[in-house]
């Protein structure tokens, strides 16, 4: 079913009950009110006979001519009074032949309640029971309330007439209000369906007006740039990756085709070998460095998650910094600690994280004149701070926000190996523990990389 035809008989159905329970509270309350009123009058006229005819030598005559003066808004009244032997002492009609047939039980049950209302055709009438020390009668006053039941006739039909076309505006206005309430998810929807993997840089309009529909525009436009970001990276980390992979390929291949030309000395046929074995070894160090960088990329679901002591991770950094490199020195500087062991746990994967930390520091020690890093911890509301620091080359401001994507290489950087994809990976494995990556630099002063990451959260 169309949401706008589930909305329309959501609104319509609510106004609908709502209109049937005041409508129908209405005619019961009018109802109620003036059966009371005639039961009132009926009693009232009833006592008074009662009384009346009590007296003693009471001419019966006298009564009916009372009667038949009396003025009220009922028609075709009726009395009749019996005694205690349920026998008629007196009987007054508007009309000589309107007489009434009553039940002895209708009798016994007045007797037995004092009063008793009942319904003879379309008449209505009570039975009064009148006790005192000369007589005990039980009268009955009936008549028809015509004007009462007139107005409630009238009542009835304006409450019908109101219920049913309040319904029809209540279902058409509902579906009316339902399409333009609708009508900026179908924009949405039109805009979406515009968009593709070809035209992504199209956003959907948001409008003026500060409202869900807006917030919603607002957060797709927010998915279309994250996933214009990841397809653009992903172009560029293709095209990089199959030009870095050919690379080494293409070497290898021509170098095998140039020495099976022809017969050479060996000492020639191990100069082949060593060029191709240092490429092969270029080609692995890149395969694992992409399949790093490809378990960065993904989701925490996947990975170990454990507590890591952050401080242990630094601690073994100048090992394995040297142990790749012996040139490399990493000094430890860890400020403002804590006096509880725990504020120094993340939780995360420790060999993702060390890799992280460990590609920072290596560059840092790569652009050094003195292949020296130093590395600094501090801990600050509930957050873990490692600083990187360099006394090297630095990075030109212009290229600072490039640094950070697969394959980018400052262009003073070329004399020096690697793929471009340190920091990159760095980066991802951060954001994957829910940190943040900084850095600022000066040319020729240095660079100073900041890890901001939370403790103990994952």
């Amino acid at each position: 079913m169309p949401v706008r035809l589930r909305i329309t008989l959501l609104f319509g159905s609510i106004v609908f009950l709502i209109l049937l329970l005041v409508c129908g509270s209405v005619y019961y309350f009018s109802y109620t009110e003036r059966t009371n009123d005639i039961i009132l009058r009926l009693t009232n006229r009833a006592i008074t006979r009662a009384r009346l005819l009590g007296q003693p030598n009471f001419d019966q005559h006298v009564l009916r001519a009372i009667d038949s003066s009396t003025m009220m808004a009922l028609k075709d009244k009726t009395l009749q009074a019996y005694n205690y032997l349920g026998q008629k002492v007196y009987t007054y009609s508007d009309e000589p032949s309107d007489t009434l047939t009553v039940d002895k039980r209708i009798l016994e049950d007045a007797r037995v309640k004092g009063r008793v209302y009942f319904r003879i055709g379309k008449k209505e009438a009570v039975a009064y029971h009148h006790t005192d020390r000369v007589s005990r009668l039980v009268v009955i006053a009936a008549a028809y309330d015509e004007t009462g039941l007139e107005k409630l006739q009238q009542l009835r039909n304006i409450l019908l007439f109101s219920f049913l076309t309040g319904s029809i505006i209540a279902f058409a206005g509902g579906y009316f209000f339902s399409g333009r309430l609708l009508r900026p998810i179908k924009q949405i929807a039109d805009d979406i369906n515009e968009i593709s993997a070809q035209n992504l840089a199209r956003r959907i309009h948001s409008g003026e007006v500060h409202d869900e529909w807006q917030y919603l525009s607002e957060t797709l436009n927010q998915l279309l740039n994250r996933l214009q970001e990841s397809f653009d990276m992903q172009r560029r980390f293709i095209a990089n990756a199959s030009h870095e992979l050919s690379t080494p390929l293409t070497s290898i291949s021509s170098q095998l085709e140039v020495s099976l030309q022809k017969d050479r000395e060996a000492e020639r046929y191990r100069a082949v070998m060593q060029s191709v074995y240092q490429d092969v070894r270029h080609l692995g160090k890149l395969t694992q460095t992409l399949l790093e960088f490809a378990q960065a990329s993904g989701n925490t679901g996947g990975l170990e998650i454990q507590p890591v002591r952050i401080d242990e991770v630094l601690l073994a950094l100048p090992a394995e910094v040297n142990k790749l490199d012996p040139d490399y020195t990493v000094a430890l500087s860890f400020g403002n600690m804590p006096s509880d062991d725990n504020a120094l746990i993340v939780f995360g994967n420790t060999e993702l994280l060390s890799l992280a930390i460990r590609n920072i520091v290596m560059n840092a020690c790569k652009y050094s004149d003195d292949h020296k890093a130093i590395v600094m911890l501090d801990t600050a509301d509930g957050r873990l701070t490692i600083a990187v620091e360099d006394k090297g080359i630095g990075i030109p401001h212009s290229e600072l926000r490039y640094i950070f994507q697969p394959f980018y290489r400052v262009n003073h950087t070329g004399s020096t190996g690697g793929f471009g994809l340190g920091l990159s990976l760095a980066r991802r494995i951060i954001k994957l523990h829910k940190g943040e990556i900084t850095v600022s630099s000066r040319p020729g002063e240095g660079t100073l990389f900041r890890i901001i990451l939370p403790a103990g959260q994952f």
